[in-house]
């Protein structure tokens, strides 16, 4: 099963300093992000923080693939939140340690095997992201459950 057409190999973006700790990112794609510190460091609260931004790539990849795959086996889903836990270390550098991931897939008469299953490619072939912090250490975790359409 392969969900990306095309060259994934190279990507590019640039991070423009604004002023103290506040920056502009703009992605390869020509998408733009504000990024800010915390207020203790200078930040006016105006963007999101880096650790969060990276969380939320994470959030962003893996829910990208859970859809992708839910989408060609056919189930009928009408919403998806994924929710993010992370524990970061008290030392510095403040690295995630741990990352809980949990989709909450809505649908009419969606089969649980397919959203298992979705939600472990994800985690174990697919996502980027995911596999990445894996491999840096970062205990991953996923789950899912299964509501009814709103």
């Amino acid at each position: 099963m392969r969900f990306f057409v095309g060259r994934v190999g190279v990507m590019k973006g640039t991070v423009r300093w604004l002023n103290d700790v506040t920056f502009v990112a703009e992605s390869g794609s020509g998408h733009s992000v504000v990024i800010d510190g915390p207020p203790s460091e200078g930040g006016r609260n105006v963007g999101i923080r880096p650790m969060e931004l990276v969380l939320l790539g994470l959030g962003g990849c893996t829910s990208f693939d859970v859809m992708s795959i839910l989408r060609k086996s056919r189930q009928q889903v009408t919403d998806c939140v994924t929710e993010l836990k992370a524990d970061r270390s008290d030392e510095v550098p403040s690295v995630f340690t741990r990352i809980h991931v949990h989709f909450i897939v809505y649908g009419d008469d969606l089969k649980e095997a397919q959203v298992k299953r979705a939600v472990s490619l994800s985690a174990e072939k697919y996502c980027s992201a995911s596999i990445m912090l894996e491999k840096a250490g970062v205990e991953m975790t996923h789950d899912y459950e299964i509501r009814p359409s709103k």
